[in-house]
């Protein structure tokens, strides 16, 4: 049995996106042939929203090594409020007694809480141990470089230039990469042409059907955020907003207000709900999603909710809705990881996506549901909206094919991360 020691800042009980692949791949690696530990932050250091439900997850025999942070009542002060910078001192202790005591043959970073990524390259000059990094979104980026102030991120100064620092040094010794998205895999490449021999793999995140029975089995405790009119066709998404999200949001919303206008009885008794949109403590995020809609004129139809909600609370209220709605980011790189417990909740699903993502063609080779494009022509737009809308009416499950969401699932991406740690470890394994 190979061992994997794994660098999740974020874990369960946080409510967090970029623990989900580890989560969701725990059950799977003992029986592929590698024995898991984790290494990741005590919660009571993690401001993430918490949901207790996501333990259940988790398997009982995982050994998990809870690391101390740095308090963001004080580091906050100094406008340090990073997760990574932290907990980065306690990571590398943590690691160095781990890395003295056993024997592990890879270290795994899944995390966009990158900085703490280059301790891969200090254990690996230490302890000889190779490291992979799993790219599940860009690290440095030029992405808001020439956007005005108001759409970058908090502290994007110090931030851009502390990535456009530590990226290569995490870079320098990797020895494979897995990205969500084929665009960030080639962009490491242009910038750190070694990078071109070391193994690679595009690995979307998996479906996990086991949280549907959790969220079903625990639906008493759960509650709703969106109040059941049942005179209303009740829309749901859940995710994050953002400024990249607007030519979705205004592709969506358009075709809506044209169908208002021509299509009254269909359209009429329609709202959306967006809920969880901010990143933001409880009661302090700052809607994005609303002003995109009452610009166009439809503010009555479409209520947000930017607080977090728990991981299970979402799929309750994903079940309880009429139809599920889903928006992307004006770069085609991004993957919308949200997509499959969207699929799998088998509501009627419309989605508004870069036609050149990933999630565009997941959408297409499963038949999930109906899709529109970002900047698509409003009439056709509309009319694509108008066949959603109407298999809400007719009570139509979506013709989604399984056979080919299989590829997709927990169980199948688990698998093709472990075939790349095999091959990194026999690269490794091949003296020089």
């Amino acid at each position: 049995m190979k061992r994997l020691l794994i660098i999740s800042p974020h874990f369960p009980p946080a409510n967090a996106a970029d623990m989900q692949r580890v989560r969701m791949s725990l059950p799977y690696f003992a029986s592929l042939g590698w024995e898991a530990a984790v290494i990741t932050v005590d919660p009571q250091y993690d401001d993430a929203v918490k949901d207790e439900l996501l333990l259940a997850s988790v398997p009982a025999d995982i050994k998990i090594h809870k690391v101390k942070a740095l308090s963001k009542k004080w580091t906050s002060k100094l406008g340090l409020g990073s997760l990574a910078l932290r907990s980065l001192w306690f990571f590398r202790k943590k690691g160095n007694q781990l890395l003295k005591q056993q024997k592990f043959d890879l270290i795994y970073f899944s995390t966009t809480q990158f900085p703490v990524c280059i301790l891969g390259n200090y254990w690996k000059k230490r302890f000889g141990v190779p490291y992979v990094i799993d790219m599940q979104d860009p690290w440095h980026s030029d992405y808001y470089k020439n956007k005005p102030k108001s759409e970058r991120p908090k502290k994007y100064w110090f931030s851009y230039r502390l990535h456009k620092y530590l990226e290569p040094k995490a870079m320098q010794q990797v020895d494979g990469l897995i990205s969500v998205s084929e665009n960030y895999i080639q962009t490491l490449h242009q910038r750190y042409p070694q990078l071109k021999t070391k193994p690679a793999a595009v690995i979307t995140f998996g479906a996990f059907d086991i949280d549907f029975e959790i969220a079903q089995q625990n639906s008493k405790q759960l509650e709703l955020v969106f109040q059941q009119a049942t005179d209303k066709i009740n829309l749901i998404y859940i995710g994050r907003g953002g400024f990249d999200m607007k030519p979705a949001l205004q592709t969506l919303f358009g075709a809506f207000k044209q169908g208002l206008a021509l299509q009254p009885d269909l359209f009429g008794n329609v709202h959306f709900h967006f809920i969880g949109t901010s990143y933001a403590p409880k009661g302090k995020g700052v809607p994005t999603i609303a002003p995109v809609a009452t610009a166009i004129g439809i503010a009555d139809y479409v209520t947000e909710h930017t607080d977090r909600i728990g991981f299970y609370q979402s799929l309750k209220n994903m079940q309880q809705a009429d139809g599920l709605v889903i928006i992307g980011s004006d770069q085609a790189a991004y993957t919308a990881s949200k997509l499959y417990p969207y699929i799998l909740a088998k509501k009627p699903l419309l989605a508004t996506l870069h036609p050149e993502s990933s999630a565009t063609k997941i959408m297409k080779d499963c038949h999930a549901g109906h899709l529109l494009y970002i900047n698509q022509a409003v009439d056709v737009a509309m009319q694509t909206m108008a066949s959603y809308l109407e298999s809400i009416h007719q009570h139509v499950p979506p013709p989604t094919r399984w056979e080919a969401f299989e590829a997709f699932t927990a169980a199948h991406t688990t698998q093709k991360q472990v075939e790349l740690f095999n091959e990194v470890i026999a690269n490794h394994a091949v003296p020089l």
